[in-house]
């Protein structure tokens, strides 16, 4: 599913800058001549190359491999997906504009054509002030979400009892120790009995991990601090050394393990995975029903919140897990989200069900791809646990 949904933003991304290199090759031949013509031929396809380049460079696996300084590729292919994604939104405006001129006869009154072409040149600017607010704003619009979880048979003692979820917090580039500090303030006003954190601390290898987690180490909680892996640990190759760095700061990341939490005459059974690709969707969870404990309320992390439905049936009665962002860029058609994990899972946002277990998807905190949130405000979240 992965490569699919690759293949189609490829597809698109490569017919619009087919479409736009062809548009200036023709503006540069009608406007110069000579040697500044081909100038301007060769700066054209040199921008193709750097575009080529920076969009090659958003895939974070392959940089890891290819051990590309993580900032550098970052940076680089951050300002290309928001290039192309400016430019596809403005190649279709063009096009719609051009289509609404053709239908216009030409009697028309000038007046009209002259506010006509003033309207579209201010559409046009659209995807440029959609994109600069997200960058500026939404990335950085920081919220706290309470949400009240029902479960089926919970038990007195746990009923009422807090959990707080932090997520895909991707410090690096995008996301200064600041501005987690911010988050980490809010957090530590919440008075969780439990804290969590489903995973994407970082995004790169040589992003600052420690500064990470000297700042979670700040959270508290009267039960403590749990974590496990995200994808992006994984693709740094940096999960033993997370897990190392955590547990000296009194945070543990549970890696195909489980711990007891006891209330009361109750007990809330916290197990964890490191990160279960989409690409090995037939092995998800695979041994995981193991840490369930009969008579517990047993709560899985997951940074993937699509093993959900597997852990439903191996007994789980909640899920929390990250990942998506929420879609990160969302746009509401038709009360229907649009954006590009909905391509990925079914759980993009949100509190789900299956049966007696529930999931918790949150928005997370960070960005990754474009450093931009439109419509999927970043969020700390408290799960209250209630009888249903």
């Amino acid at each position: 599913m992965d490569h699919s949904l690759d293949l189609v933003f490829l597809a698109v991304f490569a017919f619009v800058q087919w479409r736009i290199t062809v548009l200036w090759l023709s503006v540069a031949g009608r406007r110069f001549s000579g040697g500044v013509r081909a100038a301007a031929r060769c700066a054209i396809f040199l921008f193709n190359a750097v575009v080529a380049t920076g969009y090659v460079f958003t895939f974070s696996k392959l940089v890891a491999r290819l051990r590309i300084p993580g900032r550098i590729a970052m940076l680089m292919g951050a300002g290309t997906l928001a290039y192309l994604l400016i430019a596809t939104g403005v190649l279709a405006l063009y096009y719609a504009l051009q289509a609404l001129r053709k239908q216009l006869r030409a009697d028309v009154d000038p007046g009209r054509r002259r506010a006509l072409n003033l309207a579209g040149n201010v559409l046009m600017g659209a995807p440029f002030v959609v994109m600069g607010y997200g960058a500026l704003v939404g990335r950085l619009d920081f919220r706290v979400r309470e949400v009240d979880v029902p479960l089926p048979g919970l038990p007195h003692d746990l009923d009422g009892l807090r959990l707080l979820q932090l997520s895909d917090i991707h410090l690096g580039a995008f996301l200064s120790e600041r501005e987690l500090a911010r988050v980490i303030d809010a957090a530590r006003e919440l008075r969780p009995h439990v804290a969590v954190v489903t995973g994407d601390l970082i995004s790169s290898r040589g992003d600052p991990l420690d500064a990470c987690i000297r700042q979670l180490a700040r959270v508290k909680a009267d039960a403590g601090v749990f974590g496990c892996m995200g994808n992006h640990e994984r693709f740094a190759r940096v999960e033993d050394r997370t897990f190392e760095a955590a547990a000296r700061a009194g945070i543990r990341f549970l890696r195909g393990q489980a711990q007891a939490l006891r209330f009361g005459n109750s007990v809330l059974n916290l197990a964890g995975v490191d990160f279960q690709s989409l690409l090995q969707k037939e092995s998800y969870l695979r041994g995981a029903g193991r840490m369930v404990v009969s008579g517990a309320v047993n709560v899985l992390l997951s940074h993937n919140p699509d093993v959900f439905p597997m852990a439903a049936r191996q007994g789980y009665n909640l899920l929390l897990a990250g990942h998506t962002h929420g879609g990160q860029v969302t746009v509401e058609i038709l009360d229907q989200s649009i954006n590009p994990a909905r391509f990925f899972t079914p759980y993009v946002y949100g509190l789900f069900r299956s049966g007696a277990a529930a999931a918790y998807v949150t928005r997370g905190i960070g960005t990754i791809g474009i450093p931009a949130r439109i419509g999927a405000p970043p969020e700390v979240a408290v799960l209250r646990l209630r009888k249903a």
